[in-house]
């Protein structure tokens, strides 16, 4: 009972900061879409690492580090990487041109055919996989944890866990229908703020039934490394090259993640929010990885687990009390709406602002841009659920089925192209728009080439060939024109005390792999 009324009142709390929040009467696009460009370092902050954070994290990737160990935080600790190249290199770029999605960014250096072809790509992407994966994760997750709680939803399992997908779904859609961007904003910071105590508690309960931070080297040295040799099956040292040019993807090309730093009062906040995200980043590798870590040193001497997604599971129901299961329950539900949310603010402006202004009415008045993004959140919250039902039947039909790389490797045929436009847009001063195009179409066929060539190559290592030639590809016929190199230093500008946070934050991601190697 205890439990079930933590997790009314985190609804209700949602609820209520939503509707307080949303723009009353009338809203211009910049208000609906980018709560007009009011947002400050720490909203931007919070609010960007919420998003980040699905339930997925808390299953496959803790799942992960129980099998691997400090490896699985390369694919957290390494996002910072892109947040340094997005502070200091991709957002400076895009408040300059004043831009509301990185369409118009790309359409100013590429063209208008291109910029499509990435909108479209995007939209396609959130609106079935990205969205529907985060559906699926967090109700899946939710149940697997949660079973005996959630037993009155429906007595079948599958039915309960779709019941789940849709209300949260539904629930999400309705908040973010009504208050835009400035709504995201407001309920992501209280469920950041609720994901991060449930990861605390599961971290420091397990390490405490481990026996103290000190037994993590004592029992489990071996695990306590971030380099794997370059034959591991699944987390090589090589995939950090693939995971480099895909976090350029998602912390400086994605609008989802973006746009709180398109929404920032003034290039310092943006800046500001960036980075203390990227501090944020270590601490969500800390409660996703180590606990995977420390319940392998606790089983090590008995049976361990046969399906490393119980990880969580396992320790929720063995090693937490009532109340705090609670917490832990709002936290995983928290994941999931927040990157929901988030997405469907995303879609809501691509389709407004690139499609239905753009393209199909260049006439448009504000009110009906804001209507149109409106609308389109109610069309993808239904290709959403049913991409999230679709991943369901087969997770329920294939049990076993390893759906946090499956999805990983269906993104990439899109986001290696998104990658080729977004460099080439961003490094070069004259490119060639048609050989641009070209690259990003042909990196599917390139995915395709690598597989049939080197099936057993991980699948980021593939990546990064995909990706190299792509922008080999786009850059090779750009290099006889002067000036080739976009001049970087007349176009952005940062003040010394952001430059030195920069600087420190990316001395610590060097010293972290040197310590931990």
């Amino acid at each position: 009972m205890i439990d079930l009324l933590i997790v009314i009142t985190y609804f209700a709390v949602i609820f209520i900061v939503a509707i307080r929040g949303r723009a009353k009467g009338n809203v211009s696009v910049e208000e609906y879409f980018l709560s007009a460009r009011n947002l400050k370092w720490p909203s931007i902050a919070l609010s960007t690492i919420a998003t980040n954070i699905q339930g997925y994290q808390f299953l496959g990737m803790m799942g992960s580090a129980y099998l691997f160990g400090l490896a699985q935080a390369n694919l957290e600790i390494n996002a910072i990487q892109g947040i340094l190249l997005a502070a200091f290199l991709f957002v400076p770029m895009y408040l300059k041109s004043k831009v509301i999605t990185i369409t118009q960014f790309i359409e100013e250096k590429l063209g208008r055919t291109v910029s499509r072809f990435y909108s479209v790509a995007n939209l396609s992407l959130f609106s079935t996989i990205t969205l529907g994966a985060a559906l699926f994760w967090g109700a899946y997750a939710a149940e697997l944890v949660f079973s005996e709680y959630l037993a009155f939803i429906h007595s079948e399992r599958i039915f309960r866990i779709a019941i789940l997908l849709i209300s949260l779904g539904v629930f999400s859609a309705f908040y973010t229908y009504l208050g835009g961007l400035a709504a995201v904003v407001k309920t992501d910071i209280i469920q950041f703020i609720i994901l991060l105590i449930g990861g605390i508690v599961v971290t420091i309960v397990t390490v405490h039934q481990l026996g103290g931070w000190g037994e993590l080297y004592a029992k489990q040295s071996e695990m306590m490394h971030l380099h794997l040799p370059a034959d591991h099956p699944t987390l090589p040292w090589t995939h950090m090259f693939g995971l480099f040019f895909l976090n350029i993807n998602y912390w400086c090309a994605n609008q989802t993640v973006i746009q709180r730093s398109l929404a920032a009062q003034s290039l310092s906040e943006a800046q500001k929010g960036l980075m203390v995200g990227g501090v944020l980043k270590y601490v969500m590798a800390i409660v996703i990885v180590i606990p995977g870590i420390a319940l392998a040193g606790i089983l090590s001497e008995g049976n361990g687990l046969s399906d490393p997604d119980q990880v969580f599971p396992y320790v929720v129901s063995t090693y937490l009390p009532v109340g705090i299961q609670g917490v832990v329950l709002c936290a995983l539900f928290a994941s999931l709406m927040s990157t929901v949310d988030s997405t469907f603010n995303s879609i809501a402006t691509l389709w407004s602002v690139d499609i239905y202004k753009g393209w199909i009415k260049p006439t448009a008045s504000e009110d009906a841009m804001v209507r149109q993004g409106k609308r389109s959140i109610l069309y993808c919250l239904l290709t959403g659920i049913v991409m999230g039902l679709i991943l369901l039947y087969l997770k329920f039909e294939n049990p076993g089925a390893a759906f946090t790389h499956q999805l990983n490797e269906l993104r990439y045929y899109i986001n290696c192209g998104i990658v080729v436009i977004i460099c080439t847009a961003t490094l070069l001063m004259t490119p060639n728009k048609k050989l641009t195009l070209l690259a990003f179409l042909l990196t599917i066929p390139l995915q395709w080439f690598f597989l049939w060539l080197f099936p057993e190559m991980n699948y980021f290592v593939r990546a990064f060939l995909v990706i190299a030639s792509g922008l080999l590809l786009s850059m090779s016929f750009s290099i006889g024109k002067k000036p080739y190199w976009f001049p970087f230093t007349n176009h952005f500008s940062f003040d010394r005390s952001t430059l030195r946070q920069g600087l420190l934050l990316l001395m610590s991601l060097v010293l972290v792999h040197v310590l931990f190697h």
